[in-house]
């Protein structure tokens, strides 16, 4: 498995390196910069499953691909002790240290030190609602759990593995904000992706306090991103603790659960509406996405191809391109071969490459970098075109067309301005490599898709 590793990196550095440059220099392929901080993309990767040796040390080997591929913020998954019962990364057995089968905090450190010289930024996971239950605050500190009318200590949503925190306790709430202190000042953290936020025993008060003093005091920008869809109503009391993102969840589970390999292009404009309507009434910005540790392995396991079948290349078209800033799961640049276990830290089968996906992944994260209007909350234009299968939409010059039906088509753009376009993604072409075309176009110029097909063009 090392040497299988060993070999792809090879083979994608030697790739990453082959950048096409038509039409002087309007496209470029690899090691591409965000154009602000609105363009920029999240990777999400478990140290455990990232490389065969699944350390720390071994993943700071391996940031240059990442920076190469464009990645900006990397989240890590828990990098903390683990309780025994299930082994699962959100059951912690101690806040302020790291897997052993990880490394030390200092590996931690000088990983984030290696992110931070490719110009990546490092959030950690942060899981404040519970600890394993064989954590030693249990015994040490029973006064920080939350019990039941019998005195008993509450296993959250059944989860037999762990605790549920008692936020109501001062000591509780200050060892949790010292943890979070800690990985700022030890190992220069960036910010924290934060788990089960819509907690009802978490306090709107906490997170607005917290989120509010890292913020001020920690001399550095501290971003925080929110596990839950704060624009559903349920969840609507977030919006006041400034979150900067929030996972855009319904999106994803509306794409997933009720569209997934659908040939209707309005049924998929009804969910995108969706999307946009409630992003207006929320102060953060949203992360988009696909998939991540939870769609890929939970319910039974879905990779992208399970969940949404031939769609899945034009729907990772539209995730890069339609609003949010988008997320990529370890190993979603390669097709998402597999389901990978996080509780017991399943290695991503690196050898299985989709090069199609690759390749469109590799394109579409240079567009949203090099596109300022691809920015995470910039406005979306939907086009007319002639035929009801094909959804097309404008941002700015980025001109986007996915065609659902099951077969080819020729696509008139009903209301597009005319001029010179550089095509940026051509679904018939990209499994052989990225490329780009320099093209006339106006409302009368036929665009020929394939089935499950896709165009992406730029107006020079």
């Amino acid at each position: 498995m090392k040497k299988n590793i060993a070999l792809l990196f090879s083979l994608v550095a030697v790739l990453l390196l082959a950048a096409c440059d038509p039409g002087g220099g309007r496209f470029t392929i690899d090691g591409t910069k965000p154009v602000s901080q609105e363009n920029r993309i999240i990777y999400q990767l478990n140290i455990g499953a990232f490389t065969p040796e699944g350390t720390f040390k071994a993943a700071q080997e391996q940031l240059g691909r990442l920076d190469t591929l464009g990645i900006d913020i990397l989240w890590l998954m828990p990098i903390y002790p683990r309780g025994e019962t299930m082994h699962s990364p959100y059951a912690s057995m101690n806040f302020q240290a790291t897997n052993p089968a990880y490394g030390t905090v200092g590996d931690l450190k000088a990983f984030v030190n290696a992110a931070h010289e490719h110009g990546m930024k490092v959030w950690l996971d942060w899981v404040p609602n519970h600890v394993a239950v064989e954590n030693p605050w249990v015994k040490e500190h029973p006064e920080y759990f939350t019990k039941d009318t019998k005195g008993q200590m509450i296993h959250p949503h059944g989860w037999g593995d762990v605790y549920e925190l008692n936020y109501k306790n001062e000591e509780l709430v200050n060892a949790m904000n010292n943890a979070l202190k800690f990985w700022i000042s030890e190992c220069d953290v960036d910010g924290f992706r934060c788990d089960y936020v819509s907690s009802p025993t978490i306090p709107v008060s906490y997170w607005q306090n917290i989120i509010a003093e890292l913020k001020s005091k920690s001399g550095k920008t501290i971003e925080f991103l929110s596990e839950t869809d704060i624009s559903n109503p349920d969840n609507i009391r977030i919006d006041s603790c400034s979150f900067d993102y929030d996972y855009a969840w319904d999106f994803q589970s509306d794409l997933a659960w009720k569209f997934k390999d659908s040939d209707k292009a309005d049924s998929l404009k009804a969910i995108c509406d969706k999307f946009l309507e409630g992003s207006k009434n929320i102060k953060n910005r949203r992360m988009v996405y696909l998939t991540n540790h939870d769609q890929n392995f939970n319910d039974g396991g879905h990779t992208l191809k399970d969940f949404y079948g031939d769609n899945r290349y034009l729907l990772t078209v539209l995730e890069f391109t339609f609003t949010g800033m988008p997320l990529l799961y370890q190993g979603q640049e390669i097709g998402d071969p597999d389901t990978l276990n996080y509780f017991t830290d399943v290695k991503v089968k690196w050898q299985q490459v989709d090069r199609k996906m690759q390749n469109i992944v590799r394109t579409l994260v240079a567009l949203h970098h090099t596109q300022p209007s691809l920015a995470a909350d910039a406005p979306v234009e939907y086009v007319s075109v002639s035929e009801p299968m094909v959804l097309a939409y404008q941002r700015g010059p980025v001109l986007v067309l996915l065609n659902l039906g099951t077969s080819p088509c020729s696509v008139l753009c009903n209301d597009i301005a005319a001029g010179k376009y550089t095509q940026w993604l051509d679904g018939q072409t990209i499994q052989d490599a990225p490329s780009a075309t320099d093209i006339s176009l106006d409302a009368s110029t036929p665009i020929a898709l394939s089935a499950k097909g896709f165009a992406v063009y730029v107006k020079q």
